[in-house]
C-alpha cells in the first residue's frame, strides 16, 4: 500500500510537467524552422495533431507565436485554402543584450525573431570595476541602447549580460570575473533596485552558443560546440538542442583545461591553462620579450602589429603564433575525443587572424583524434561582427523571457 501511494504521488505532477515540456518543444521547433505548419510540427515532434492544436493555441494566446499564410513558390499549385504556417511573433519580447569587456561595453536590442532594433557602445571607465561602478555602467548602457531604439526601459522584457569568468547562470551569481574587483556576488540581486526588468547573467561563450542555437549555424545541428577566442578562451556545449552547463551551472571552462604541467601563468591564478597560450594577453605577453617591441599602443593595435610581423617573416613573432596554433589544435582534438561532435563553430575576435583556423590546425586536430577512420566534425568559422557577443547575451535574455512566459502557462496547469 505504501509503495502504491508513493507511486501515485510521484506521477500526479508529471502531467502538467509533460504539457509544459511539450510547449517548449513546439516553440523550439517553430524557432528553428523560422515557420512551420501544425501538421509538420506533429510529424517532427511525434505529438498528436490534437495536442499540437492545443499547444499552439496556448502559445498564440500568450503572444509568443502567430499565424501567417505560407508563401507559394513559383510553379506551385494555388488551389484550395492557403496553407497556414506558424512563426514567432517578433514584438512579443524585446530585450537588451550586453557584453562587457575590459575596453568597452556593447549592447543591442533584439526582438523575438532576432531583428536588431538598437545598439550602443560605451567605453569602460577602467579595466576592473567595483560593484557600484558596474551597476552604474550597466544602467547607463541600458538607457542609451533603449534610447537608440526609441524605447523606454519599461518596454523591455529583460536584460541579458555576457561576461567572461565563472557564472552560475540560474541565479546570476558570479564566482569569478576578471572585469570586477570583487568576487562571489549576485549581479541580478544588485541590479534589482536599478532596473525595472529582470536581469540574466551568463558566461559569454555560453551566450554565443545560445545565439548560434537561436539565429546561427546551430539551428540545423542539435549537438554542437562553440569555441570562442578573445581575451580568454570559452566553450559552449549544446546537446540535444539544449545548452549544457554542468552540475552547478559553471562547466565548460575550456580555456582552463591544462595543456602543460607547471606551464605559463593564467589570469585565473593557475598554471598551464590553454588560455595562457592562445588568448590575446598570452600572445602579447610573449611579444613583450621582443627587444624592439613597442608597448605604448593599445592591446588591439599591438596584437595586429604582432600578427603582421609574423606574416612578414619575423621568425620570433611567427614562433609565437605557431606555438599558439599547436596548443589550440591540441585543445580542439581533446574536445573531439571527448564529445565526438558533428559540428564545431569557431568564433570571436581572433577569428580575423587565420593562424587559429589554418589548414595545418585542422590537420593537426585530425592527427590527434582517435576516430581518424570516421567522419571528422565540420569546422565552421562564424565571425558575427562586432556585436556577436552582445547578440549572444540578448539570445540568453530571450531564452529566459520565453521560459518565464511558457512556465506561466505551466503554473496555470498546476492550479487547474
Amino acid at each position: 500500500m505504501t509503495k502504491k501511494m508513493r507511486t501515485q504521488t510521484k506521477k500526479t505532477p508529471q502531467i502538467p510537467e509533460q504539457r509544459n515540456q511539450g510547449r517548449h518543444l513546439v516553440f523550439a521547433h517553430i524557432r528553428n524552422n523560422h515557420q512551420s505548419a501544425r501538421i509538420d510540427i506533429a510529424n517532427e515532434t511525434g505529438m498528436s495533431p490534437a495536442t499540437i492544436t492545443t499547444i499552439t493555441a496556448e502559445l498564440i494566446a500568450a503572444g509568443l507565436i502567430e499565424e501567417v499564410d505560407r508563401v507559394v513558390e513559383p510553379g506551385q499549385s494555388r488551389r484550395g485554402r492557403p496553407r497556414v504556417d506558424l512563426k514567432l511573433r517578433g514584438d512579443s519580447h524585446r530585450v537588451v543584450g550586453m557584453k562587457i569587456t575590459n575596453r568597452y561595453v556593447t549592447a543591442v536590442i533584439l526582438d523575438l525573431e532576432g531583428n536588431q532594433l538598437g545598439k550602443a557602445q560605451l567605453p569602460m571607465p577602467k579595466p576592473r570595476l567595483t560593484r557600484t561602478e558596474a551597476q552604474d555602467l550597466i544602467l547607463k548602457t541600458v538607457e542609451e541602447v533603449a534610447q537608440s531604439a526609441g524605447m523606454k526601459i519599461e518596454d523591455l522584457s529583460s536584460v541579458g549580460i555576457g561576461i567572461p569568468g565563472t557564472v552560475y547562470a540560474e541565479s546570476g551569481y558570479i564566482d569569478w570575473c576578471p572585469l570586477f574587483e570583487e568576487t562571489e556576488f549576485n549581479l541580478p540581486e544588485i541590479l534589482k533596485d536599478t532596473l525595472p526588468v529582470p536581469t540574466f547573467v551568463e558566461n559569454d561563450a555560453n551566450a554565443v552558443a545560445i545565439a548560434e542555437l537561436w539565429f546561427g549555424y546551430g539551428r540545423d545541428a542539435p549537438d554542437f560546440l562553440v569555441v570562442t577566442i578573445e581575451q580568454g578562451v570559452g566553450l559552449g556545449i549544446v546537446i540535444d538542442g539544449k545548452l549544457y552547463r554542468g552540475t552547478q551551472g559553471s562547466g565548460a571552462e575550456f580555456g582552463h583545461t591544462k595543456v602543460q604541467l607547471e606551464g605559463a601563468l593564467c589570469r585565473c591564478g593557475q598554471r598551464g591553462c590553454l588560455e595562457a597560450y592562445i588568448s590575446d594577453y598570452a600572445l602579447l605577453r610573449e611579444a613583450e620579450l621582443f627587444s624592439n617591441w613597442t608597448t605604448n599602443a593599445d592591446d588591439e593595435k599591438r596584437l595586429i602589429d604582432l600578427f603582421n610581423r609574423a606574416k612578414s617573416g619575423d621568425q620570433t613573432a611567427r614562433s609565437i603564433f605557431d606555438r599558439a596554433s599547436r596548443m589550440f589544435a591540441m585543445g580542439l582534438a581533446n574536445l573531439v575525443n571527448l564529445f565526438d561532435p558533428s559540428l564545431i563553430i569557431l568564433s570571436g575576435e581572433q577569428m580575423r587572424f587565420d593562424y587559429l583556423y589554418a589548414q595545418s590546425v585542422f590537420d593537426a586536430v585530425r592527427a590527434s583524434t582517435i576516430q581518424r577512420g570516421h567522419h571528422a566534425p565540420v569546422m565552421r568559422i562564424h565571425k558575427w561582427g562586432d556585436l556577436m557577443w552582445a547578440k549572444g547575451a540578448a539570445a540568453h535574455a530571450l531564452e529566459e523571457s520565453v521560459r518565464l512566459s511558457i512556465d506561466k502557462l505551466g503554473s496555470n496547469d498546476q492550479s487547474a
